[in-house]
């Protein structure tokens, strides 16, 4: 059995213009090596299409925040240096994935750990698994500051990323993984 923390990850969430398809308004990273949650990485950027008005109510982004900010071609390197981790972790993954291979055209994770999936697996019987209800369940965002608030990456980042810290508590890499023990070291990395 494989110890979860030797493996290094990045927590990620993007937040959105609201147009289809989405395009990034912001993004945050927040680097879990050695089980311990390190320092977020927060970029707002100016999207190619305004924002909708519907995604300015549920993360409270406007154009005139973004107005003056580098459009995301300005911070791909630094963003992709920070999502340099083997593994990938989000709150309902194909959302934040997508939205990111959409901005970076032949850029995929080597493998992507869903915090909503492995909730669904590892903690049966819930009536909601919105990333808001397991935050309030477990306590997840004691000692943010004010300014952290739900809906923005840098926030949502933190919270998934202690989430996903109390999911894998004991449990071994294997199991985060849903694979049997003794499984095949060339098994293809699980897509949660």
């Amino acid at each position: 059995m494989t110890d979860w923390k030797s493996l290094s990850y990045v927590v990620v969430d993007v937040e959105g213009n609201g147009q289809q398809p989405p395009d990034l308004v912001e993004l945050a990273a927040v680097p879990i090596v050695d089980g311990i949650i390190g320092e977020p990485a927060s970029w707002l950027v100016r999207p190619d299409q305004p924002i909708a008005p519907m995604a300015k109510r549920i993360h409270g982004i406007g154009n005139d925040d973004v107005a003056e900010k580098p459009v995301f071609e300005d911070v791909v390197v630094d963003v992709l240096h920070a999502l340099s981790h083997p593994a990938l972790i989000a709150h309902n993954a194909h959302v934040d994935v997508g939205v990111l291979q959409r901005k970076m055209t032949g850029w995929k994770p080597l493998e992507i750990f869903d915090t909503l999936k492995l909730a669904r697996r590892l903690l049966p019987g819930r009536k909601r698994y919105k990333l808001g209800s397991l935050v309030e369940e477990f306590e997840l965002d004691h000692g943010l500051d004010d300014e952290d608030q739900p809906h923005r990456a840098k926030y949502d980042a933190i919270v998934t990323a202690r989430l996903f810290v109390h999911l894998a508590g004991r449990r071994s890499l294997e199991e985060l993984r849903n694979r049997p023990p003794g499984g095949s070291s060339d098994d293809e990395p699980a897509l949660f």
